[in-house]
């Protein structure tokens, strides 16, 4: 082999191990991404980094499970399966549009700063902090293409965001709920 071809072997290389860096370092890159934009109170711009369409397709079959699981808990098993599907759509349709939009997932993703301003909470320089809900999440690649990163909740119970690859991008794309 010449010399020629040994640097354009190893200048391929070189590129593709970039490339194959970036694609790894994707999901914390989002997860960034997702930080700076709503510390910057700029909801508009969530969507570089959120599919708001798979994430509304993941988060609500579980709502409308939470909900017609607390109807059953109520009413009792009596009443019919369709009657309580369709309750319980009617009831979970307006939380799923708040929660899957840029301001509902702000809010999520915002920890804590949004209580401590009800609360009236500030720290010492009169200021309210939000915490990074995402900062000490158990992250893992569930697959080369879904990763994810694992939250407790207030009840100390795990909250998993998914990240998903599509091309070199990754966005967060599903929420799994405690059950």
């Amino acid at each position: 082999m010449n010399r020629k071809a040994k640097w354009l072997l190893a200048s391929l290389a070189v590129v593709l191990l970039a490339l194959l860096a970036f694609v790894a370092a994707g999901p914390w890159l989002a997860m960034n991404g997702i930080r700076n934009v709503i510390a910057a109170g700029e909801y508009g711009e969530l969507w570089r980094f959120v599919d708001f369409e798979r994430l509304r397709e993941s988060v609500a079959p579980q709502i409308q499970a939470k909900i017609a699981g607390g109807i059953v808990d109520r009413v009792g098993r009596g009443q019919t399966a369709e009657a309580i599907g369709g309750v319980t759509a009617l009831i979970a349709e307006p939380a799923i549009d708040a929660m899957v939009s840029p301001t509902g997932v702000a809010t999520l993703l915002h920890g804590t700063a949004l209580a401590r301003r009800v609360a009236g909470k500030k720290d010492a320089d009169g200021k309210v902090r939000a915490t990074d809900p995402l900062k000490d999440a158990r992250t893992a690649y569930e697959s080369p293409s879904l990763f994810t990163a694992t939250v407790q909740n207030a009840e100390g119970r795990p909250v998993v965001f998914e990240f998903s690859r599509s091309g070199l991008a990754w966005k967060l794309t599903g929420i799994r709920l405690p059950e």
